[in-house]
């Protein structure tokens, strides 16, 4: 009964994060789906308005949290600018000019630039390790990227605006954790963030709307519905599982994303792996694994814990 007992738990473990890694790595290739017939801004909306929508269904109606009061509105409406409206409107602004390939690699050296604002902005002591992974995850991306450069799939530009995307979401995060939320659920703070940031966005999304750019098609809602549920929603639920059994073991998943990020854009969109992408992969994972190196269990959760869309 015990040997039961402890595999069930093992392979629960595995198929969560398996599905963890599966959907979070899939991010950019749905949406390199939807740009095919959509513009950038009108997918993220989309997306963000179903996302908050379903979350806060759950949270108020259903679980019937509380709802934010006083400051906690401001503290919102700060995350939501940098982890929505900022964040993910420049990745999918981004993904534009770079392959579904390349936005899951940089997409994976989220944790690297967390390492690194949190040495700025939360006062910690700044290690070798930690410049040495940051160093060794932003070459890994150019190194990827290089051969598609020569034949325009990826542009400087869509590498530029994927960076700068990057250090937003990593200051939404050490912002998330330099504040006191309450008694605030971790549902509700993401639904609302969420539906926040998005209406952020709308003015931008509504100035640069062009009708004819735009088709509603099956594949235009089969890409949001992906992003929203099984990206925005069912990644998240699965990553926290992870972290609420083992923050430190959990973080070892992160480490496949860029794995499973280049094959899934490689079956779906027939993306190009070489050997630069095989050498730009292995130095993300290894600048991955050495930010990891002398972290103790509630920092690994204090850096990890607002992993988003």
């Amino acid at each position: 009964m015990k040997y039961f007992k402890e595999n069930g738990a093992s392979l629960r473990w595995i198929a969560t994060g398996l599905l963890f890694t599966l959907f979070w790595a899939s991010a950019s290739t749905a949406t390199k789906y939807g740009l095919e017939v959509a513009e950038p801004l009108v997918i993220a909306l989309t997306r963000f308005g179903f996302a908050s929508l379903l979350i806060l269904i759950v949270a108020h109606g259903i679980l019937k949290y509380n709802l934010p009061k006083g400051k906690q509105w401001t503290m919102l409406l700060v995350y939501g600018l940098l982890n929505i409206t900022i964040y993910l409107g420049l990745y999918v602004l981004a993904m534009q000019k770079v392959t579904a390939g390349i936005g899951a690699l940089a997409v994976a050296t989220n944790p690297l630039f967390i390492g690194f604002l949190s040495v700025v902005f939360l006062k910690e002591r700044l290690r070798p390790v930690i410049l040495a992974a940051l160093f060794l995850g932003i070459a890994g991306v150019v190194v990827a990227s290089y051969p598609l450069l020569q034949n325009a799939s990826v542009s400087w530009g869509g590498l530029l605006i994927m960076l700068i995307s990057m250090l937003s979401y990593s200051a939404a995060s050490v912002y998330f954790n330099r504040k006191d939320w309450g008694d605030l659920k971790i549902l509700t703070i993401n639904g609302w963030q969420t539906l926040i940031g998005g209406l952020m966005l709308l003015p931008f999304a509504m100035l640069y709307y062009h009708n004819k750019a735009n088709h509603f098609t099956l594949k235009f809602f089969g890409s949001v519905l992906w992003l929203a549920v099984f990206v925005s929603i069912f990644a998240i639920q699965c990553w926290l599982w992870l972290l609420k059994k083992d923050a430190v073991k959990a973080s070892m998943w992160l480490f496949l994303t860029p794995i499973f990020g280049f094959g899934i854009a490689a079956v779906f969109l027939h993306d190009i792996i070489s050997l630069f992408t095989v050498i730009g992969v292995i130095l993300v994972i290894v600048a991955l694994v050495i930010s990891q190196l002398n972290k103790n269990e509630q920092q690994i959760i204090q850096e990890e814990l607002t992993i988003n869309e």
